[in-house]
């Protein structure tokens, strides 16, 4: 028996953030000088170390790293706790056994669960850059976990050295300290296994940042390293990866067509070729793993698995499925609830303000209520020059996000370096705001810095404050900097009592009708066979009977994750 799961006060976090934040715009109008001699002092340090810029990428990308983990005590390793966690692990799995795909196991109905393909090999349904980094950690550092902190602290340095070609020095040293403290630290790409978004990010802050110095210098290494983000968009987020590259390949195109007629061959003949070489490579890659994976080099990841349960389409110009002939109730309610989520989102009355709706939640996502205020001075620099091509490509993702039926956070995370940029000319323009020519701006810029320095804190020791998110139903975590909270604890806790029996163990879980469509239990490692416990959903008692009989070198227990709390006990079919 577990103890009930703790109280939750979702929304308290932002709640308090949003207070805050009326706090540090509304007080300098009043004292526009407060703190004024202690904040200059600590800019004037700042700057010193700005302008080293090879130092400053290092510093963002260490305190990431090193904070993260010295606060290990107070957030641990996560727990794997979605389908996309489960998924990316048993890719991550696959992967680290030396296997592109799994065989079909032979009692495969019973293993069926969400976001995993069971034919025609079985395996996660998604994208596999992330699953490898994750692998590669497993390997090398002993836990997958390890491969999504390397990529956020990744991210956050990239997010830094692309600012540095963007923005003043400082600035730029800022946008990655905020990245640090909004999204490296707390977040759920970094706290969860099943996002992508830290590695999405860092491609679109490699590309984004090569681009205005390989149009300056003409150099083959900003030649590759905009290659080596463009084959991390490929392996995580291509869809949106190829929106952010679009405008990209115009610019370049128009430096490489209308510039010096040197330019034009030396990025043809110097730049291009190797680099070109590492895109191809990278797409004929994923084609031999799509070609493994799911018989086919030209069916891409995601395509078997929602063609096999799913009826909601990914993209506007999709038609909506059939639904198919469900063998798991749980499954049927997922993807039923799925449905009317994309009905809802979609009818004429409700797109407008369903996708407005949508954009504020990414928003809150990336800037909070901390970050917002700046935003007000959009209008008075949507003619700069310095970022006009930023502002260009956020409107092309805004245009092919309307073609997508969900966006999430994650989905748009190639755009992340183009968003604290523009975030941080906005924060440049209220920095010279004045009131009766008194620096209030200037106060607000710092105050909302230190705001963040100040939420990193609260969100530290909101557990003993107090102030948790709930995992089930999902949480206003998801849409917010400050990330999840310790979940997965139940399903973890009964496998690890179940892996410390003597002999195997074979887990068959029985939900309820009436239940949160997200939280699934049903998921195993690449080898089932082989594993110690063998996690399966309950089916009707011929096709019970079939498994048990296939297993019967196991003992059989009965999971019921809906009791509060879940329920463990020797599985016994009627009549027996």
């Amino acid at each position: 028996m577990l103890p009930p799961s703790p109280s939750t006060h979702d929304g308290a976090l932002s709640a308090i953030e949003c207070g805050l934040t009326i706090v540090a715009v509304v007080v300098p109008l009043a004292w526009p000088k407060l703190g004024y001699r202690c904040f200059a002092r600590i800019e004037s340090a700042f700057r010193r170390v700005s302008r080293k810029k090879f130092l400053a990428v290092c510093i963002v990308f260490l305190s990431a790293l090193l904070i993260r983990l010295a606060i290990l005590p107070q957030f641990p390793i996560p727990l794997p706790s979605s389908p996309n966690d489960f998924s990316f692990l048993l890719a991550a799995d696959t992967f680290a056994h030396g296997r592109l795909a799994n065989p079909t196991p032979k009692m495969w109905i019973h293993f069926e669960s969400i976001h995993i393909s069971m034919q025609p090999t079985y395996g996660s349904m998604y994208v596999p850059g992330q699953a490898l980094v994750l692998a590669a950690a497993k390997v090398f550092l002993g836990h997958p976990w390890y491969g999504a902190l390397i990529c956020s602290a990744s991210m956050c340095a990239a997010v830094c050295w692309m600012l540095q070609e963007w923005l003043p020095p400082g600035w730029a040293l800022l946008g990655g300290m905020l990245c640090v403290l909004r999204l490296g630290l707390y977040s759920y790409w970094v706290n969860t296994y099943g996002s992508a978004g830290a590695m999405a990010a860092l491609g679109g802050a490699l590309v984004l940042g090569s681009l205005p110095r390989l149009k300056r210098t003409g150099r083959f290494r900003y030649g590759s390293l905009m290659a080596v983000g463009i084959a991390l968009l490929i392996l995580s987020r291509p869809w949106e990866g190829m929106l952010l590259c679009v405008p990209v390949a115009v610019a370049i195109g128009h430096w490489a067509l209308f510039g010096e007629r040197r330019s034009r061959w030396r990025i043809l003949a110097k730049v291009a070729s190797i680099p070109l070489l590492l895109i191809v490579g990278t797409v004929g890659w994923l084609g031999y793993y799509d070609y493994r994976a799911f018989g086919n080099a030209l069916t891409l990841p995601y395509a078997v698995n929602r063609a096999s349960y799913a009826t909601a389409p990914y993209f506007v110009w999709q038609p909506v499925r059939t639904e198919p002939s469900y063998r798991h109730e749980n499954m049927k309610l997922f993807y039923e609830w799925e449905s009317k989520g994309f009905s809802e989102h979609h009818s004429l009355i409700a797109i407008v303000p369903n996708n407005l709706i949508t954009a504020w939640r990414n928003t809150q996502f990336f800037a909070g209520f901390a970050l917002i205020p700046p935003l007000i001075m959009l209008p008075w620099f949507y003619r700069d020059r310095r970022i006009r091509f930023l502002l260009v490509s956020v409107l092309v993702l805004a245009f092919g996000a309307l073609t997508m039926n969900f966006v999430l956070p994650h989905y748009i995370a190639p755009f992340t370096a183009a968003f604290y940029a523009i975030g941080l000319q906005a924060m440049r323009h209220l920095r010279v705001w004045t009131v009766d020519r008194k620096p209030a701006g200037l106060t607000i810029v710092r105050l909302m810095v230190a705001l963040c320095v100040v939420l990193a804190g609260v969100r530290l020791f909101s557990g003993p404050l107090g102030l948790r998110t709930s995992e089930w139903p999902g949480g206003t975590w998801y849409w917010m900097w400050y990330g999840p909270d310790h979940f997965g604890t139940e399903r973890a806790q009964i496998e690890s009592y179940l892996e410390h029996l003597p002999g195997k163990q074979l887990a068959i879980v029985r939900y309820e009708h009436k239940r949160e469509p997200q939280n699934q239990w049903v998921y195993n490692s690449a080898d089932i066979d082989s594993s110690r416990v063998i996690w399966a959903g309950e089916m009707d008692c011929k096709n019970e009977r079939e498994l048990l009989d296939y297993y019967r070198d196991r003992r059989a227990w009965l999971i019921e994750p809906d009791k509060t709390p879940a329920r463990v006990s020797p599985y016994t079919l009627p009549g027996d």
